[in-house]
């Protein structure tokens, strides 16, 4: 008979300390709080014929997005595959979930995690993974329905519960429910505040809203509970960067750069991707980033070079490769995505069509920037942005495509489009100090920059 967890979901060991070890992990998967995987071997030790511990750790890697960790991710599966005697429905769920992220069939391991969540509604793993997925595949209205759809069957005294309302927060701010987002975190940090995906949640929504100011006074107030054993920090310390750029503080940026997303200090691709959206925005406004970007992208090169598994990632790798100056290996680059993402045996996988439909043309206007062909960028770029989401990641992040717009509208002839391009950010929030910058680049009157 199948042992339950603390949320009353069904698992496949009879194990107490291996149930404790795996809730352990849980709660590190959730909060970035050190990696899992310590826990997971206790899980292991204690029941080595328990798949759930195994079925983790695949999740853990696959969440990464880094293709030097699919062969790892794979390995996992087939240990989990090996120990299907005794695992539950739910479990076998979760297997055939992470074979189809595996396989590159986002869209459908989304669908097997919101079939499994009507029956388990208080399955963290299935709403940490889907929620995941989901910002890797730009659904913002899965992000916000899906915890949603969960969170009144959970009791508000879990120790997960402040997680899934972070996760839910999240969800409110990409559909631009803004004070609802800010709420929900608040409320999940005043539970817990230990809770980084909230800390982030309302960091995106003072983004989102302009509020610079608070938003740095935001992430410097929680500083004491994220910037330590976090994994988390090193995209916080990117908002935190963000925000000094709206101020046009280059200087303040390189700090933050050179203190916590240096080359030398990064180990995941999500981190070199933060790392390189960081770089590009300060190259677009006219500093020289080039050495530190070169060393960024060698970095990344001797970690992985597999190109055309999330092109995501693809777009960010480009963007070091031209802020390094480093045109020739930048188009390299692209050819060899765009052979991967036209190889009819990937035309199952997410990563075909986004790559083909967003993330080639995004990829190739890029490089007609650097190449000095502005124009032609810009014409790509502008029908390009409004299809974006489909690339994933957050209104944050795609805000480079926004800002590189800008600047290939400063340098030739398409100013219309940037000052139209000025109005709609100016409609959004308030001027800002790179507001102005790119105001003043487009020759507008003073008026037009307040």
């Amino acid at each position: 008979m199948a042992s339950l967890d603390l949320r009353g979901n069904p698992v496949g060991s009879g194990s107490a300390a291996a149930r404790d070890a795996a809730e352990s992990a849980l709660w590190r998967m959730m909060s970035f709080y050190d990696t899992p995987v310590a826990d997971l071997d206790v899980a292991i030790d204690a029941d080595p014929g328990w798949v759930l511990p195994h079925l983790m750790k695949a999740g853990w890697l696959l969440a990464l997005t880094d293709p030097a960790e699919v062969g790892n991710a794979a390995t996992a599966l087939d240990e989990a595959r090996a120990r299907l005697g005794s695992a539950t429905a739910r479990e076998r769920a979760h297997l055939e979930a992470l074979q189809l992220v595996l396989d590159g069939r986002w869209h459908n391991a989304c669908r097997r995690w919101d079939d499994l969540l009507l029956e388990h509604p208080r399955d963290a793993l299935a709403l940490q993974w889907s929620h995941q997925w989901d910002l890797h595949r730009g659904d913002a209205a899965g992000l916000r329905m899906r915890p949603a759809r969960s969170l009144p069957d959970w009791d508000a005294d879990d120790p997960l519960h402040p997680h899934v309302l972070g996760l839910y927060a999240f969800g409110l701010e990409e559909c631009n429910l803004y004070p609802q987002a800010e709420e929900a975190a608040r409320q999940a940090l005043q539970a817990d505040r230990r809770v980084p995906w909230a800390v982030h949640a309302v960091a995106h929504v003072l983004e989102m809203q302009g509020r610079h100011d608070e938003g740095s006074a935001w992430l410097r107030l929680h500083q004491h509970d994220w910037a330590d054993g976090n994994h988390f920090a090193s995209h916080l310390w990117w908002h935190k960067a963000l925000f000094r750029v709206e101020a046009m503080d280059c200087a303040g940026v390189l700090r933050l750069i050179d203190g916590h997303l240096g080359a030398e200090t990064l180990t995941t691709t999500p981190q070199r991707v933060d790392a390189a959206a960081m770089l590009w925005r300060l190259h677009l406004v006219g500093e020289d980033v080039s050495a530190r970007a070169l060393a960024l992208a060698d970095g990344w090169a001797a970690a992985d070079d597999e190109p055309g598994y999330y092109a995501f990632n693809d777009l960010h790798r480009v963007t070091a490769l031209l802020a390094a100056g480093e045109l020739a290996r930048a188009e390299r680059w692209v050819a060899r995505c765009a052979e991967r993402a036209l190889a009819m045996d990937d035309a199952r996988r997410v990563n075909h069509t986004m790559a083909r439909e967003v993330g080639l043309p995004l990829m190739r206007a890029f490089l007609a920037f650097a190449r000095g062909e502005v124009d032609n960028a810009a014409e790509i770029l502008y029908p390009a942005r409004m299809a974006a989401r489909g690339i994933g990641g957050s209104h944050a992040q795609r805000d480079l495509i926004d800002q590189t717009l800008l600047a290939a509208a400063v340098q030739g002839r398409r100013r219309t489009l940037g000052r139209a391009l000025l109005n709609e950010r100016l409609m959004a929030k308030p001027a800002t100090a790179l507001t102005r910058h790119w105001a003043s680049r487009l020759g507008l009157p003073r008026e037009a920059r307040a």
